[in-house]
C-alpha cells in the first residue's frame, strides 16, 4: 500500500504546480527556446557577415551556394518543437531534411560532377520519403 501511495502522492504534488506542469520541464523547454532563438540569430548574423565580405571571411562561391539553404535549415530546426521529446525530435528531423532536400538541390541545380548529381538524387529521394513518413506519425502512449 505504501509503495503506490507514494508516487499517487508524489504525482498529485507535482501536478499542483502552477499550470499543473512540472516547473522543472517547464524552465528546461523555455530555456531550449531561447537558445534555439539564439542559434538561429548567430546563423543569421554570420550568414549577413560572410555576404558582406564575401570571400574576405573565407565564404567561397562553393558557401554561398548553400548560404541561404543552411539558413532557412537552421532557423526552422531552431522553430521546430513539440511536447515530448518524441513531438519534438520528429519536428526538428522534419525541418532538417527539409534542409537536406533543398541543399542537394542546389548540387542537383549547379554540379555536372555525375557522382555529385547521384548522391544529391539519393538524398532528395530518401529524404523526401522519410519527410513524408514522419509527417505521417502521430504520437502514441506512453510519450516519452
Amino acid at each position: 500500500m505504501i509503495r503506490t501511495a507514494l508516487p499517487v502522492a508524489l504525482f498529485g504534488l507535482l501536478t499542483a504546480c502552477d499550470g499543473g506542469g512540472d516547473p522543472v520541464q517547464q524552465a528546461l523547454r523555455d530555456t531550449s527556446a531561447a537558445n534555439h532563438a539564439a542559434a538561429a540569430r548567430t546563423t543569421a548574423e554570420t550568414q549577413a557577415a560572410g555576404h558582406a565580405g564575401h570571400d574576405k571571411a573565407g565564404v567561397t562561391p562553393g558557401d554561398r551556394a548553400f548560404a541561404a539553404s543552411e539558413a532557412e535549415m537552421h532557423e526552422k530546426m531552431a522553430a521546430a518543437s513539440g511536447q515530448t521529446v518524441n513531438q519534438a525530435y520528429v519536428a526538428k528531423m522534419i525541418a532538417h531534411h527539409e534542409g537536406a532536400v533543398a541543399m542537394a538541390e542546389v548540387a542537383l541545380r549547379d554540379s555536372r560532377d555525375p557522382e555529385i548529381r547521384r548522391m544529391a538524387q539519393s538524398v532528395v529521394d530518401a529524404q523526401t520519403r522519410e519527410i513524408a513518413e514522419m509527417k505521417a506519425w502521430a504520437p502514441t502512449a506512453p510519450a516519452n
